[in-house]
This record gives structure tokens, C-alpha cells and sequence, in this order.
């Protein structure tokens, strides 16, 4: 068996060595994030704290009373944009949702813990807001890829009423991890990450939605690229195992997809992963 030292989890988990066009995926989605805020409507850097980081954008529901999807973009925490992501939202505008787009501060300015406990802040943001852009406050949906995928998790974790007592205790309908880091151990000993990350033990058991019991509200839809790494695969597997089959129904490698294509079968009206994430936006 190969030994696990900094070169393994460096080989696991840096996504940009394993798939050398990642380049492409990212000037891609730029022009159309850059194209999908062109053509709106959308109101873009709405403060939902005091932080620089803490601004969101959002693009409208067509009609009223539509289901909201937060997606939270990845990076590992230390890179990336909302900016990069408005592409998500024009597949699911016509589909009848509003969508969210939050950005966070940065690692290492902040810790992990901060990054959760801000995406947590923008969801109690568009819990006392979205109605006024047409959403539904009792429909929402987080939705995140990679360290999104960590903190969508994170967001059914949540104790709703100790962040604000004005939140009920099922805030969000359920959440959607793609490529999800759910245990964060392994990344605490990769050695390309942790100088900007700087992960403590205490950080591992905070924010490892595996190391947390399962939330009593909502479901957890988790997937992965089929293409993507083993640690990946057991990541994915790994939410499923700690929370069970009933709080998280669906986990699934999709065939065929890296760590950046399986973002784009999100938009991808016909792929199975957008209509997870349609099934998660339903009545």
C-alpha cells in the first residue's frame, strides 16, 4: 500500500495538477458569468455583513413565490469568486428559481469555522430578504462544489435559532454537495494547502460536516466526478456513511466528469445533476 505523506494528498486532492485544461473551464465560466450579469436582471454586491467579503448577488425570480438556490462557490477556501459562478444562475432562472451567489472572506485572512459562519450569515440574509425578489423563504436550497460543497453541508449542521432567533429550525429545504470535502482531516495534512488554510485539529472537528451528527432537518443530495480522485469517491461516500441512507438519499459518481466538468452538468438542462438539483427545489 503507498504510503499516505504529504505527496499522496497532494496527488488526492490538487485538482488544477490533475486536470491540466482546468484553465479553459475557469476563462469559460468567466465570459459566461460575465454574459449571464450582461443580460440580468440580477442586483449585484448586496452587503448581508460588514466584512469585505460579504456580499452577494442575486438574479431574480421570474414570478413569485419561487424556490431559492444558494449556490456557494469553491477554491478551497482561499481562492475564487461569486464573480466566476454567475454562470449557475441563468439555468435555474429559467427553470422558475431565483438564485443567490454569495461570496466569503478569503483563508488565510479568516479560518474555515469564519467561512461557515458566514455562508450561514447569507443564508439567514435570504431567509429575511428573498421575498422581494420573488423567492420563497420557506424553499431554499444550498447547493456548493468542492469547499462549496463543505459548507452547503455545514449549512443543514446549522442551529438556525442560536445564528438569529427570528429563523426557524428548518431554514433550508436540504442542500446539494458537489465534490464535497466532508471530512477535513485529510486536508489538514496536504501539504499545497495548509499554509493558507492553517487547519487545527479543533477547525477539523468544527467544520467536518462527517464529524457532526445528522442534522434533524432537510436532506443532503452528495455527488461527485466519476473522474475525479479516489479521495473524492471517498469523500463523497464518506457524508453518506456518517449522517445515513435517509438523511442522504442520493450519492452518486457521475460518469465520465473531472473536478471542473461536473460543474458544468449542473447547468446542463438534460444531465442528471441539474434534475437533482431541481428535485431539491420542488414543492
Amino acid at each position: 500500500m503507498e504510503a499516505r505523506d504529504g505527496h499522496w494528498y497532494d496527488a488526492m486532492y490538487n485538482n488544477r495538477e490533475l486536470v491540466p485544461e482546468h484553465p479553459a473551464f475557469f476563462a469559460r465560466w468567466a465570459a459566461e458569468s460575465a454574459r449571464a450579469r450582461a443580460e440580468g436582471p440580477c442586483e449585484l454586491d448586496i452587503p448581508y455583513g460588514s466584512s469585505p467579503g460579504e456580499r452577494l448577488d442575486v438574479f431574480p425570480a421570474p414570478n413569485a413565490d419561487a424556490p431559492v438556490l444558494v449556490f456557494v462557490h469553491g477554491g478551497y477556501w482561499r481562492s475564487l469568486d461569486k464573480s466566476d459562478h454567475s454562470f449557475i444562475a441563468p439555468a435555474f432562472t429559467r427553470d422558475g428559481a431565483c438564485v443567490v451567489v454569495p461570496n466569503y472572506d478569503l483563508c488565510p485572512a479568516v479560518t474555515i469555522p469564519d467561512i461557515t459562519l458566514q455562508v450561514a450569515r447569507a443564508v439567514a440574509w435570504t431567509w429575511h430578504h428573498i421575498g422581494r425578489f420573488g423567492g420563497d423563504r420557506r424553499r431554499i436550497v444550498v447547493a456548493g462544489h468542492s469547499a462549496g460543497g463543505q459548507l452547503a453541508a455545514m449549512m443543514l449542521a446549522c442551529q438556525w435559532p442560536q445564528l438569529d432567533p427570528a429563523l426557524p429550525r428548518a431554514t433550508l429545504r436540504g442542500a446539494l454537495a458537489i465534490s464535497g470535502l466532508h471530512d477535513l482531516d485529510p486536508i489538514m495534512r496536504t501539504p499545497f494547502l495548509q499554509p493558507a488554510l492553517r487547519l487545527t485539529p479543533d477547525q477539523v472537528a468544527k467544520a467536518s460536516p462527517a464529524r457532526l451528527p445528522e442534522p434533524k432537518h432537510g436532506v443532503l443530495y452528495t455527488v461527485a466526478g466519476g473522474a475525479e480522485s479516489a479521495e473524492f469517491h471517498r469523500q463523497n461516500r464518506l457524508i453518506q456513511e456518517a449522517w445515513g441512507p435517509r438523511k442522504v438519499p442520493v450519492c452518486e459518481l457521475l460518469p465520465g466528469l473531472n473536478h471542473f466538468s461536473v460543474l458544468d452538468a449542473l447547468v446542463e438542462p438534460s444531465h442528471r445533476l441539474h434534475q437533482l438539483a431541481l428535485d431539491l427545489l420542488r414543492p
